[in-house]
């Protein structure tokens, strides 16, 4: 690389923790939609695991959901603070979303059905001073 397209390279002043996450002033997350029976998938794909077709679109998730399932987790790697809620959700428009249920006070107070909202967060800056922005959802 030479001096001068090394200047010109630019490091992302935020990178998003998961390819599907959508930063910047409307956040959100984008799945990838089967075009034949519009089954979601958040990784990459070949062929769709429901029908077998191999023709996908982006779609934005929507941001409203419903506590489907959680469990509180009182162990983890050093520095993660613990007890968390690690939750499947179902958003307002079908999608199952594997994520944290963030901002609880006491992660006890989790209820199955409770109403949630998406939200991004910092999840920790790199020594370039690179942010990386997780997502989860908060009690609405």
């Amino acid at each position: 690389m030479t001096e001068e397209s090394s200047e010109s390279a630019e490091i992302p002043a935020l990178l998003p923790i998961v390819d599907y996450l959508r930063h910047g002033a409307d956040p959100h997350l984008e799945a990838s939609e089967c075009t034949g029976c519009q089954a979601r998938y958040f990784d990459r794909r070949n062929a769709c695991a429901k029908c077998g077709k191999d023709e996908f679109r982006p779609v934005r998730v929507a941001d409203d959901a419903t506590l489907r399932s959680f469990s509180i987790v009182y162990r983890a790697a050093p520095g993660i603070p613990v007890p968390y809620v690690s939750a499947i959700v179902k958003t307002d428009d079908g999608t199952s979303v594997r994520a944290n249920v963030v901002g609880l006070e006491d992660p006890m107070t989790a209820e199955l059905g409770m109403r949630l909202r998406f939200t991004t967060f910092s999840c920790g800056t790199d020594d370039n001073g690179t942010d990386c922005v997780a997502f989860g959802y908060a009690a609405a």
